[in-house]
């Protein structure tokens, strides 16, 4: 193995696997495996890159610290040269961390500073400029992630953000410097090292940015990021021989399929609208979930009524819904109680045959997959940007994993046709 990414949650794993996979278009990508957590056996020897997926971006900082650490172990006894921690192009997390105590404790563990930080993703929307953080045309804190139930993102200078998370000083390679060229950043990046930065926040407005970035980090040990940091990855490892380019391939999967819903974002929130239009859709109340009178059952039952109607369970409700719920409960007791419901719903379907599975929201995806024990995936074909096909031949299941902002308004539907083969 080539590469290692630590990613902190589910679907922001399958986002970087994905792109490590296509790679620049004109020199293909790594073979790749996604696991879901710590595997406990070597990876194939034909595997390039494997990405671990944590479900480490919300738990207690210690906590994702530990994870971490453990992952890098796992890839260094894979033979990687290289490892990439992986967060989300929103930079999803509390003035506490995750991303700043997890990146300098990598960090610490390989014995490097002058670390690139990047969670830049043009594709998508989502740019860097002098350390702000922009989604389209927003910046952060205007963009609907100041409304995020587990990580508000108040501050849109990551970072001044990162900075209160992390023991010692963040650096910038700014704009300026990365339309310079690769050489030009490396040596930012070494000049911050000595400063005693470990974490350097980079400006990337653009694909080419985030592709200077990647040739400039050839050599380094440690990438932090969204999953844009990787595009440029694969060509390095291509243009050293240590790899030959690789292209994914998908033959399609037949069979039920299913819908479930946990992101309360305004992108999943259209798609769940714009879904309702022709399929059936089950919208789940907070009140009623943590009363006890809705139940896996009573989803269950309802996606096989629906069987071949691409119906889909929901609970996506507007901010103002989510901070009403919160403050009825608690807010981790809300997640909990959701995220327990999905997880067993999804499991219930995939034992009872169901074989193509779209799960929305970061959390709801990362508890799905810990439910169904999927063991590695294959990555197939990117759907949309940023969510490939994920295929587990261990449960005989594709899925899409989708974190709640991304997507087209169709997404649901055409999903569930990419699953089966059609075109994306």
């Amino acid at each position: 193995m080539l590469l290692g990414v630590i990613a902190d949650d589910f679907t922001g794993a399958g986002d970087i696997a994905n792109t490590l996979a296509k790679g620049l278009a004109d020199g293909g990508g790594l073979a790749v495996a996604q696991y879901m957590g710590i595997p406990d056996a070597p990876a194939h020897p034909s595997i390039e890159a494997g990405v671990i997926s944590l479900k480490s971006r919300s738990a207690p900082v210690a906590e994702a610290v530990a994870q971490s650490l453990a992952a890098l172990a796992w890839l260094q006894a894979q033979g990687c040269r290289q490892f990439v921690f992986k967060y989300c192009s929103t930079f999803d997390s509390t003035r506490e961390g995750n991303i700043g105590p997890v990146g300098e404790a990598l960090a610490d563990a390989l014995g490097v500073r002058g670390v690139i930080a990047c969670p830049a993703f043009p594709t998508v929307g989502r740019t860097v400029h002098q350390g702000h953080l922009f989604v389209h045309d927003r910046l952060l804190n205007e963009s609907g992630m100041q409304n995020h139930p587990l990580t508000p993102m108040p501050d849109p200078d990551i970072r001044r953000w990162l900075s209160q998370q992390t023991k010692g000083p963040v650096g910038l390679v700014p704009a300026a410097i990365v339309r310079q060229g690769p050489t030009a950043v490396r040596l930012a990046l070494e000049a911050a090292g000595n400063r005693g930065e470990s974490l350097v926040i980079a400006d990337a407005a653009t694909d080419d940015d985030l592709v200077v970035l990647g040739r400039a980090a050839a050599d380094a040990p440690l990438l932090t990021g969204g999953s844009g940091i990787a595009i440029g990855l694969p060509a390095n490892f291509i243009a050293a021989g240590s790899a030959k380019g690789h292209e994914t391939r998908y033959a399609g999967m037949d069979g039920p399929d299913a819908i479930l819903a946990g992101s309360c974002s305004g992108a999943t929130r259209g798609q769940v609208e714009r879904h309702a239009r022709h399929h059936p859709v089950l919208p789940i109340a907070v009140d009623s979930v943590m009363a006890g009178a809705t139940g896996p059952g009573d989803l269950v039952a309802f996606l096989q009524g629906h069987a071949g109607r691409k119906p889909l369970a929901y609970s996506s409700g507007t901010p103002d819904d989510v901070r009403a719920a919160q403050a009825r409960y608690g807010r981790e007791a809300v997640a909990e109680r959701l995220d327990a419901l999905f997880a067993e719903t999804a499991r219930r379907l995939v034992d009872a045959g169901v074989k193509r599975l779209v799960v929305a929201g970061g959390e709801t995806s990362g508890a799905v997959a810990q439910a169904l024990n999927l063991g590695e995936l294959e990555i197939g074909p990117e759907i949309d940007p940023g969510v490939p096909i994920l295929v587990s031949a261990k449960r005989g299941v594709s899925l899409a994993l989708k974190s709640g902002n991304f997507g087209r308004e169709t997404f649901f539907a055409t999903a569930l046709d990419a699953l089966k083969g059609g075109p994306v």
